[in-house]
């Protein structure tokens, strides 16, 4: 071992500061995981079942997803596969002509008339909005499986298993005990329940399908198949199978249900699939079923659970003692909304959150929605599409950090899909090289400015998501990855805003519009509410990141350098950001006045989180001008949305707030979260989910400016605990414990062989590592 000894001059006291560097890695890693299967019981739980959707337990493999009741009497799983959307690929959206304005919608801006612009933006820039149910993913069905006889229930207990990711159903009925259990397995690409009792011939159910007056359904003696071209014949095609396995017992059709009687056990598997990647769905439907019956239940099982904790196991987090077993969680819940705090409950709604990314978001499926993949019905909310200013990023900003890096392959997939409809949109609205992208998508990789001004004329969607490509490289430094795959996307979108950008004629600085900060309005001199404006601050944010993402990515590459010199070039023409007179950060140019002081979108502090461009290092004035934002925004109502809250965590964990961020836990907590620890906007949805998870990791390790920081903003409330697994940039594994607010342990595996420069309070130690090399620190 070797000890090195620091001077902290700020404190005044010499701190040991050791560590040991193990060259046995397979070793460690061994040993890790061990300490990992250890983890407490994270369930999520109730005494009581339920009927209601958004009160349900989710099970889902990225493909396939269900939201189970846990009715005795009356099963409803609510069936969804990523697929089953409306709509298609429409090259007509934009809107024709549309670029012959925009030099004179730019004038209009530039001579602040702002009204007459978002009249002619309306006019000749933005397509319709669609209705509500068009283009819109649904639900696939709902699967009811009857019991009857069941009047007198007790006992009952329904759990998901989030170390298992298995979801259980007991109760006890006339002396017999019932067990139901659901997963829905990524390896076998099925889903998978299980009905049993402790007594032989008691199982007795009645099942049927329904979805709507055009679903095609067949029943026979052991399987339910149903088929639809949803969206009344505009839409993708769907096939689906349930099977129906009956040990003892003997199973019929009767009234359009298949009957199942004085059976042992019955196991039911579903499988379901649609036209939309082009295979013959119908015959893989049938593929799947024919492989899975030829696997025992147990195998499936143990399959399915070793797949999902090759993932899960990899980051293990600990704030209390607690079992979790005292209080159901809704009990739980409740108990926070009138007062109390629970780190059990935020350690349990922190593995929930990487546990919906695992279920909703796999290598070779769609990413998450506005709902993961859990919808209920025709017409979920904001059909739950890809909202591209705010909400798609967020589900992902945990993904590197959490240690799911496998996750994020979903959107870096859909990024690279936009751009076919993303280079008409270019060309005919803005007459613009590149590929740009606006507020709404969805999985038919929309592109097109629709809407109303205040959310629809914003040309950043395909700049913002972008980050996420430099992002990925950052935690692996795959080069074939940055060279083929990420480099190519960035470049043309930045390419875009090299001839989007036009000099301000008020100051020759390079602005973008007409464009808004999101969803956000400003008061005119007049006292009139207007949203569109030349250089908001979040444009020329995402700009400067995009640009000095690609400038980085053609160095590491050694390659193209004329672009670079032209992004080098433009970013010295581009506006600094502004501090206003009150000391808050300016949203738009000059100092316009807030038609909602309270918005819900703080779209202006970009630059700070999930950005890196302020910071208390290297620009301290923004910092604090980012903290007086902040704090105005909350002062006036912010935050009441579950996303909005939960993005304000992760601004917090970046001004090294650890207690402020932890209040904003709590109100995440009491004020936007379901029973089942659902996010609500409201109503349901899911970025919030994540969005806290990545705001915890922030908390607790930060890797965004060079280094790696470990414990920037932990709040007082969580004195002692533990979190491995954890990832930083450069490709850094994080494993730490601490007690009395004061770091204990510390193990960082280097996967990468980079040096390690490391920040712990205003020690910063600078060490060169190798590649599997682990450093032990004791503090």
């Amino acid at each position: 071992m070797m000890k090195t000894r620091w001077v902290n001059i700020h404190n005044k006291f010499i701190k040991k500061f050791a560590y040991i560097t193990l060259i046995a890695f397979t070793f460690f890693s061994c040993t890790q995981k061990e300490e990992m299967k250890e983890a407490s019981s994270l369930n999520i739980w109730f005494n009581q079942p339920t009927n209601k959707w958004n009160e349900g337990l989710p099970i889902g493999n990225g493909n396939l997803g269900a939201m189970i009741y846990g009715t005795p009497k009356k099963e409803i799983i609510c069936l969804n596969e990523e697929t089953i959307w409306t709509g298609g690929k429409d090259y007509n959206r934009d809107k024709k002509d549309a670029g012959k304005h925009i030099a004179a919608i730019q004038k209009l801006l530039f001579d602040e008339k702002y009204m007459e612009a978002e009249a002619m933006v309306q006019d000749k820039i933005l397509a319709d909005r669609l209705p509500t149910g068009s283009d819109t993913y649904q639900m696939l069905g709902n699967l009811f499986i009857e019991t009857p006889n069941l009047d007198s229930i007790s006992n009952y207990k329904r759990a998901l298993d989030i170390n298992k990711s298995v979801v259980t159903t007991n109760f006890k009925s006339d002396d017999v005990q019932y067990t139901r259990t659901y997963f829905s397995s990524f390896p076998d690409k099925a889903m998978v329940y299980k009905f049993t009792a402790d007594q032989k011939g008691k199982i007795n159910i009645s099942s049927w399908v329904k979805r709507n007056k055009q679903t095609k359904i067949t029943v026979s003696e052991n399987s339910i198949a149903f088929s639809e071209h949803v969206g009344n014949g505009h839409g993708v095609k769907f096939h689906a199978l349930v099977h129906f396995e009956t040990k003892g017992g003997t199973s019929t059709v009767k009234d359009g249900k298949l009957v199942i009687t004085d059976a042992d056990e019955v196991q039911i598997k579903v499988v379901a699939s649609t036209n939309y990647r082009g295979l013959d769905f119908e015959q893989e439907n049938y593929n799947a079923i024919n492989k899975i019956l030829k696997i025992s239940y147990n195998e499936l099982l143990d399959r399915h659970i070793a797949d999902y904790q090759s993932l899960f196991n990899r980051l293990s987090f600990k704030l209390s003692d607690s079992k979790g077993d005292d209080f159901p969680t809704d009990v739980r819940l409740q108990k926070v909304k009138k007062g109390a705090t629970d780190n059990y409950l935020t350690q349990l709604q922190y593995q929930f959150g990487r546990y919906l990314l695992i279920s909703s978001s796999r290598p070779g499926t769609l990413p998450a929605n506005l709902q993961g993949i859990w919808a209920n019905g025709f017409t979920p909310p904001w059909n739950s599409d890809y909202h591209i200013n705010i909400n798609i990023q967020m589900n992902y900003w945990m993904a590197e950090m959490a240690n799911l890096a496998e996750c994020h392959e979903p959107f870096l997939e859909y990024i690279d899909g936009l751009r076919e409809m993303g280079r008409i949109t270019a060309k005919k609205t803005y007459n613009s090289r590149g590929f740009v992208a606006h507020h709404t998508s969805n999985i038919w990789h929309a592109t097109a400015a629709n809407g109303k001004a205040r959310y629809g004329m914003w040309p950043m969607g395909a700049g913002w998501s972008a980050q996420h490509l430099f992002t990925h490289y950052e935690y692996t430094e795959d080069k074939e990855y940055l060279k083929n795959k990420a480099y190519p996307i960035m470049r043309e979108a930045a390419l875009f805003f090299v001839d989007f950008m036009v000099p301000d004629p008020k100051t020759g600085l390079l602005v973008t519009g007409p464009s808004v900060s999101p969803e956000n309005n400003f008061l005119t001199k007049d006292g009139e509410k207007a949203t569109l404006n030349m250089g908001p601050a979040m444009d020329r944010e995402i700009i400067f990141e995009l640009f000095r993402n690609c400038i980085a990515a053609a160095e590491i590459l050694n390659i193209d350098k004329d672009f670079s010199a032209i992004l080098k070039q433009k970013i010295k023409q581009m506006p600094p950001l502004e501090i206003g007179k009150d000391g808050r950060l300016l949203e738009w140019v000059g100092e316009l006045k807030e038609a909602q002081p309270g918005h819900r979108h703080i779209s202006h502090l970009y630059a700070l989180h999930p950005s890196n461009q302020i910071s208390k290092s290297k620009t301290p004035e923004l910092f604090e001008a980012a903290k007086k934002t902040i704090e105005g925004r909350l002062a006036k109502g912010g935050g009441h949305t579950g996303w909005s809250r939960a993005w304000i965590i992760n601004f917090y964990a970046r001004l090294l707030e650890g207690n402020k961020a932890y209040e904003n836990i709590i109100a995440l907590q009491r004020k936007s979260t379901l029973p089942n620890l659902l996010d609500v906007h409201p109503p349901f949805q899911i970025d919030g989910n994540f969005g806290v998870v990545s705001g915890i990791t922030e908390m607790l390790m930060q890797s965004h400016n060079g280094e790696v920081h470990v414990l920037p903003a932990l709040p007082d409330a969580w004195a002692s605990g533990s979190i491995k697994g954890i990832v930083a940039k450069k490709g850094f594994e994080i494993d730490m414990t601490w007690e009395l607010g004061k770091l204990k342990t510390l193990v960082v595996t280097s996967k990468l062989g980079n040096t390690l420069k490391l920040r712990y309070n205003d020690d910063v130690k600078e060490i060169e590592t190798k590649k599997g090399e682990v450093l032990t620190f004791d503090y």
